[in-house]
């Protein structure tokens, strides 16, 4: 592929920055990532992905996407014996969405395996990929200290970046910048300073704090792989359970709108075995504990609309939770900021001419998808601060009912999962057939009620 610019910088190693590296290798002569943390070179924590020590998900299409980006990427994951969830086999998932359990006999034909990797695990083998790329280089251990506008302020040129060990700053020049350092990146106050202005931020004030402790689980004791209890309203807690390599699981228990779960783990425990089927409390208790309880608060969802700022200087991008975060409870932010990365890739296809304003638009698409799903699921709750539009009152009434469907229906529990997953669009949900599931459902809801108004007494 015919290259168009010298170099490309990256900040922020993160699962975001990492995709939007390997698009950047195709399109740029030299890649370089800067990265505050010294990474490991094993699969280890690291402080600047403070969630890496609580469950995680990559749902399916962000599979497929790092599929694409990595040629034979399932294989790393089987080589390093990542677990999958087969939904050939729906006993091995025990999954209850507000308030509904999807079946547990019977197997999907249409989803693919679910691979459950630990965050430590999956950025390793995806910075190790990185690595094998000749024209990608990391430089860890570094502080961003500024951005580098032009003269004019209409285009970055670089980025000033100092070593930990050394205290001497140096300038970075580059075509391209993008942004990954996450919910705390420093562009808005960038643009601000250079007369662009900040960009508007939507926000949903969540209040999620998170309580995990990794186990190892006596042998035989879990069939299912992967256990999740969503909240519903008036009940604004829910728990996963995730079986990871090595033979490791990790139990996170966490609440929404303020409430928090216990800080010991007997407390833990506790909290878990009112929400979670009691064999896998049972398999909790008898389990070993490795390390500490850790816990994470995240404060609110954020949207910053780079995609309607009518001014934006060339030679700058923002990726990733850089633009957006979300509730983490819904497990989307991994995938999507792969598929920001991808947009990235067919934007910079049709060359750099209104690269931002082509970007934040296309980016804008699979973000907008994941904020419906988050802000619908989190207003459906009471307890969550917020405007509640008819249009969201009526979307969540009807995800209801067709969760009720999904309940017993393995055709309305495929597609839920399948759009969950961002297999498919959320148009799919809204099919002659599945709006006729969901009728049915209702219809089949309201009969025993009528029925017991017309009995005699």
């Amino acid at each position: 592929m015919a290259k168009i610019g010298a170099h490309a910088v990256v900040l922020g190693a993160s699962m975001g920055g990492l995709s939007a590296a390997r698009v950047l290798a195709d399109f740029y002569d030299k890649v370089t990532v800067v990265e505050r943390d010294v990474l490991p070179l094993t699969p280890d924590n690291r402080r600047g992905v403070p969630q890496g020590r609580h469950g995680h998900a990559l749902l399916g299409r962000g599979l497929a996407v790092l599929g694409e980006f990595f040629p034979g990427f399932t294989d790393d994951l089987d080589d390093a014996g990542v677990p999958a969830l087969d939904y050939r086999d729906l006993s091995q998932g025990y999954l209850s969405f507000g308030g509904h359990q999807l079946p547990r006999s019977g197997g999907y034909t249409t989803v693919p395996a679910a691979y459950i990797p630990s965050r430590p695990l999956l950025e390793g083998l995806v910075r190790q990929r990185l690595r094998a790329i000749g024209n990608v280089s990391m430089l860890d251990g570094y502080d961003v200290v500024s951005l580098m506008p032009s003269e004019d302020g209409r285009r970055v040129t670089g980025a000033t970046i100092k070593a930990h060990d050394s205290g001497r700053a140096h300038f970075l020049a580059a075509d391209l910048v993008v942004d990954a350092t996450g919910r705390s990146a420093r562009t808005p106050a960038f643009l601000d300073a250079l007369g662009y202005g900040r960009p508007r931020e939507d926000c949903v004030k969540v209040r999620v704090t998170y309580a995990s402790q990794l186990f190892r689980l006596p042998p035989g004791s879990m069939r299912e792989k992967v256990v999740l209890v969503s909240p519903v309203p008036g009940r604004s807690t829910g728990m996963a359970l995730l079986g990871y390599e090595n033979d490791t699981w990790m139990l996170t228990a966490f609440g929404i709108a303020g409430e928090e779960p216990p800080r010991e783990l007997s407390d833990i425990l506790t909290f878990v075995g009112a929400l979670a089927p009691s064999h896998v409390v049972e398999a909790l208790r008898c389990g070993e504990p490795l390390g500490e309880v850790c816990r994470f608060r995240y404060p609110e969802s954020r949207w910053r609309r780079y995609d309607k700022l009518r001014r934006f200087p060339d030679g700058l991008l923002v990726l990733g939770d850089a633009i957006c975060s979300f509730n983490p409870t819904y497990g989307q932010g991994m995938t999507v900021a792969a598929l920001q990365a991808q947009a990235l890739r067919q934007c910079l296809a049709n060359g750099t001419t209104q690269l931002a304003r082509r970007f934040f638009r296309a980016a804008a698409e699979p973000i907008g998808v994941a904020w419906q799903f988050a802000v619908g699921g989190d207003l459906a709750l009471p307890e969550v601060e917020g405007h509640r539009p008819l249009s969201v009152k009526l979307m969540n009434n009807y995800v209801d009912r067709l969760q009720t469907a999904a309940e017993s229906d393995l055709e309305v529990a495929e597609q839920f999962t399948r759009v969950i997953g961002f297999l498919d669009p959320p148009s799919k949900l809204m099919r002659p057939k599945m709006l006729m599931h969901a009728v049915r459902r209702r219809r089949h809801a309201t009969i025993p009620q009528e029925t017991e108004a017309l009995t005699p007494s």
